[in-house]
């Protein structure tokens, strides 16, 4: 009896005991916590952002990703919280498309460069960057894990074919990147004969005149802090009533104005300078304004030259050229159709681009 008692409660200590059901269970549950956790082991958050989207390039311990037409930047996992914000906080170049070239009978100003907008994060290296960086004092975007849509502004399309009436470039396309939006550069003014001022953009577009001043289109439009582009160049004021024709605005610099008086006619102001940063780990320069053409009566004038993306104006030695493709920059004056060797529609805008920069190891 003594035996048969001992043995029940042997068994209902280990079957149905309060206290041993208790002891059970936390086994049981140790147990498989222990399992769970070493398998879930590699799900932990990143030490660093993990993303896709665009051209990915890396320099050093930075991964670049960067769009040459429209895409989605996704960000797949974002840094541990004990690392945050900091680690998943971007860089970012967005550039928008460059405007056309004004075209006339007799010639036309520079395109507006597209907007520029830059911003290092002080985790991703010490490149150099353009004198319209934003750290400090601009947008500044911290990343989280969803996907980002980018959208690359294309260039104007440059001018109607020759022989055609007077037109105005036609301005470039926006680029964006979450809350960051670069316009498009303006057009150049073309025979003003009619409303055809300069158009204002990102960086406006030259101004085109002949007795009277006529200005550039206004740049940073809309308004963004730092700056995004300037004006461009005015033109005009030549008493014997021969046109010039002032540069486009460039991302660090006005257009060349041209308001003197040139008998004969007058040459094309030059394209504002554009801005260079490696962002992309090598210097590259982007949205500098397009050239205004020479009136196309004067033999000796010169079209305005351009550098970092932009395209120069046209005279009686060369066409007008278009900006380059994904600099931003803006399109070339026409020279105008009386000299046959060169009278082609005017320099189109180059597209925009949008770089995408930060540590990933």
């Amino acid at each position: 009896r003594i035996r048969n008692l001992d043995m029940r409660d042997i068994k209902n200590k280990l079957t149905s005991g309060k206290s041993t059901k208790n002891i059970q269970t936390r086994k049981g549950k140790s147990f498989g916590y222990q399992v769970l956790g070493f398998g879930a082991g590699g799900s932990s958050p990143p030490a660093f952002i993990v993303a896709t989207g665009g051209t990915v390039t890396e320099s050093g311990d930075y991964k670049i990703h960067t769009f040459t037409g429209n895409g989605t930047f996704t960000v797949c996992a974002i840094a541990e919280a004990d690392c945050a914000p900091a680690r998943n906080n971007v860089s970012y170049l967005v550039v928008a498309g460059g405007a056309s070239g004004g075209q006339s009978s007799i010639g036309g100003a520079g395109g507006g460069a597209g907007g520029f907008r830059e911003y290092r994060a002080p985790i991703s290296g010490c490149y150099a960057v353009s004198p319209l960086n934003g750290n400090p004092g601009g947008t500044s975007i911290t990343v989280s894990a969803q996907g980002y849509p980018i959208t690359v502004g294309g260039g104007g399309a440059s001018g109607t074919a020759p022989g055609n009436p007077t037109v105005v470039g036609n301005s470039g396309g926006t680029s964006t990147f979450s809350t960051v939006t670069s316009a498009g550069g303006g057009g150049g003014a073309a025979d003003t004969c009619g409303p055809k001022n300069a158009n204002p953009g990102g960086s406006g577009g030259g101004g085109y005149g002949a007795s009277t001043v006529t200005a550039g289109g206004t740049g940073n439009t809309p308004p963004v802090s730092p700056q995004q582009g300037n004006n461009g160049g005015p033109a005009g004021g030549n008493p014997s009533n021969y046109a010039n024709s002032g540069g486009g605005g460039g991302a660090t610099a006005t257009g060349e104005p041209i308001t003197g008086s040139f008998p004969g006619g007058g040459p094309g102001g030059n394209g504002g300078a554009g801005a260079t940063t490696s962002i992309s780990g090598s210097p590259t320069g982007y949205a500098g304004g397009g050239g205004g053409s020479a009136d196309n009566r004067a033999a000796g004038r010169t079209g305005g030259d351009a550098s970092q993306g932009g395209g120069q104006g046209g005279d009686p030695t060369r066409g007008p050229a278009p900006g380059g493709t994904n600099t931003g920059g803006g399109g070339g004056g026409q020279h105008g159709p009386s000299n046959p060797s060169n009278q082609g529609p005017s320099g189109a805008g180059g597209s925009g681009i949008v770089i995408i920069r930060y540590k990933f190891q």
